[in-house]
């Protein structure tokens, strides 16, 4: 089927906008990767500092005519998703030596955990962890010795941080290699009732705990729909990982199988080979608007609408807001997944996943087949699942048709005709709302203000039976410039109680939600933000605020409020305790939400 007109429109003013940085990107790019692999520029001295301690491969390395493969590590084992990293760079290391190539560990960047830091300071500093990655990721692949590079990350800045290296880094291929979701443990609609029993005094610390002990159980991703799993997601839409390789679970045949496959794909498109795929051109306008297809069609984070526009100007590609607004109207919501729904990724994944939907979406003409992918052949290819042949990963045809349609459905009968995010513009600037998880009646909401500077303060008013009525909570000051934009889905359980009770609830914020942001309407991102001039920071309490995801409006409705003077809040406490004082760099250089919120891009 021919492409769609929408998407040609937004994918041709993209490359329009792009013009100029994309050539000038590019060009940057053809001439690094005209120098010729880069060990041959090493000294002898460079040389036996990179290769003294690889006992085995230090012949081959010296010798610079096989291929050697730089990995990327975000392991740590605080992180559910990055402790099966533990093992892989061997199997890289061993499955590189069987090709008569070489590996090696060129550096780890940190990785936070966003489920541990929720409603601590140690939020304040997790947008940020984002440029961290990044930079970190550089020094890594600064040395200079790899003809390609192997990433290895799953969570919530992490891949977008690899993402922004690989793209500075793109005269070199590169691979993303997940870890895999944990299987599934206790049901999450159970674990989300639970907790908003805890919020209302119904249950005791003990029972919150079994329950969030029996949900989080074992290695690998979390298993709802967050922005972890939409990071995956995100990874085989733009083809850098292998077809079918989100969703397998870790320590199992199949995944070790496909790391292996991984590694020698990295190997077969170097430029030392006739298959030379660097990741610069991988990354380019089509590659990004598929990812934004595959996060409306599967009602991902909102994370991403953040994260996507600072991976693409790592690569020279300009994305704006009304980008996701356009494409989200013409992509069918096709999957239910937690909060979407009941199912989980592991349901997602064995109702036919990634494959049945990416080859919906083709058939619809939604997707740029002809992308460059690092599996070859065009995305075609991600149709396909991996099976084990042996030892082998062998790729078939994947499932034709959805085998739960509660959970994924077919691009002619979606659940929802547009996609799971909406973008927001009004007299309060602009910001997006994910609508996926909410119901319909609820799209707009319309009640007066009740105003803060802290969640905490939420959390106390709701205590307080304050907040026993219609109204929009609004939680400002919470922007990158202001104290880093930490998420605040801490107050999901407590807007969810105030929303089941019958009263209209929304949430207006230039902070961020969860990427599992749930069923209560909440307009975030908000921007300008309130520290750099943004109307929310003239509000009071009892202004009248309209949420409209319906028409995309985002007002306050009360007159005179732009003649107030705007609120200055003691912001002293966020510059200082848990590390904060290291980023105040960061809150001083970030760039606004629209853009990314970006410091390094």
């Amino acid at each position: 089927m021919s492409l769609n007109a929408r998407i040609a429109e937004v994918t041709d003013r993209i490359i329009a906008r792009s013009a100029d940085s994309r050539s000038a990107y590019l060009d940057r790019m053809r001439r690094a990767a005209d120098q010729g692999p880069a060990r041959a520029h090493l000294t002898c001295g460079n040389q036996a500092h990179a290769y003294a301690a690889m006992g085995q491969d230090q012949g081959a390395l010296a010798e610079g005519r096989a291929p050697n493969i730089g990995i990327v590590t975000a392991y740590n084992d605080m992180l559910s998703a990055h402790q099966p990293f533990e093992r892989f760079p061997g199997l890289i290391r061993d499955a590189a030596r069987a090709r008569g190539a070489t590996a090696q560990v060129a550096g780890g960047v940190p990785a936070m955990c966003d489920g541990v830091t929720q409603g601590q300071p140690g939020m304040e500093l997790s947008l940020f962890s984002r440029d961290v990655i990044a930079l970190s990721a550089g020094v890594a692949l600064s040395h200079n010795c790899f003809d390609a590079a192997m990433y290895l990350g799953v969570c919530d800045k992490i891949v977008p941080g690899l993402i922004i290296a690989a793209a500075t880094f793109g005269h070199i291929p590169a691979v993303f290699v997940p870890a895999g979701p944990m299987t599934s443990g206790l049901p999450n609609d159970e674990k989300s009732r639970v907790r908003q029993q805890f919020a209302t005094g119904e249950v005791g610390r003990d029972k919150l705990m079994e329950a969030e002990m029996a949900s989080y159980h074992g290695p690998g991703t979390c298993t709802f729909y967050g922005t972890a799993n939409s990071n995956q997601m995100l990874m085989e839409f733009m083809g850098l990982h292998l077809p079918g390789a989100s969703f397998v679970n870790p320590n199992t045949p199949l995944r070790d199988a496909l790391t292996i496959a991984a590694t020698e794909r990295a190997i077969s498109i170097t430029a030392l080979g006739n298959d030379y795929r660097p990741a610069g051109e991988v990354l380019d306008e089509k590659a990004f608007v598929n990812g934004i297809v595959g996060l409306m069609a599967t009602g991902g984070s909102t994370n991403l609408v953040l994260h996507l526009p600072a991976m693409a100007r790592a690569a020279g590609v300009l994305i704006e807001p009304a980008d996701f607004a356009d494409i989200s109207a013409v992509t069918p919501l096709m999957a239910r997944v937690y909060p979407n729904g009941l199912a989980d990724v592991n349901h997602f994944h064995a109702a036919g996943g990634l494959g049945y939907m990416i080859g919906e979406l083709l058939d619809e003409g939604l997707l740029h087949e002809d992308a460059v992918t690092v599996a070859g052949d065009g995305l075609s290819r991600y149709r396909q699942e991996p099976k084990l042949q042996g030892d082998k990963v062998v790729w078939t045809d994947g499932a034709g048709t959805s085998l739960n349609e509660k959970i994924l459905r077919p691009a002619s009968d979606p659940f929802q005709a547009s996609g799971g995010l909406a973008e927001l513009t009004g007299n309060l600037g602009q910001g997006i709302m994910k609508v996926s998880a909410v119901a319909p009646e609820r799209h707009m909401i319309e009640a007066p203000a009740a105003v803060f500077h802290d969640q905490a303060d939420v959390k106390k008013a709701f205590q307080n039976g304050q907040l026993n009525r219609d109204v929009v909570v609004v939680v400002r000051f919470q922007g990158p410039r202001a104290n880093g934009m930490p998420e605040l889905h801490s107050l999901t359980p407590v807007l969810s109680v105030l929303q089941d009770r019958g009263h209209k609830v929304a949430l207006v914020t230039d902070g961020r939600m969860s990427g599992a942001s749930g069923k209560v309407p909440s307009a975030i991102h908000v921007s300008p933000e309130a520290l750099d001039g943004g109307l929310i920071a003239r509000l009071q309490d009892g202004d009248l605020i309209r949420v409209d995801a319906v028409k995309g409006t985002l007002d306050v409705l009360t007159e005179g409020v732009a003649d107030r003077t705007p609120a200055t809040p003691d912001l002293s406490a966020n510059s200082h305790g848990i590390g904060r004082e290291l980023f105040e760099v960061f809150r001083r250089s970030a760039g606004p939400a629209t853009s990314g919120a970006g410091v390094v891009v």
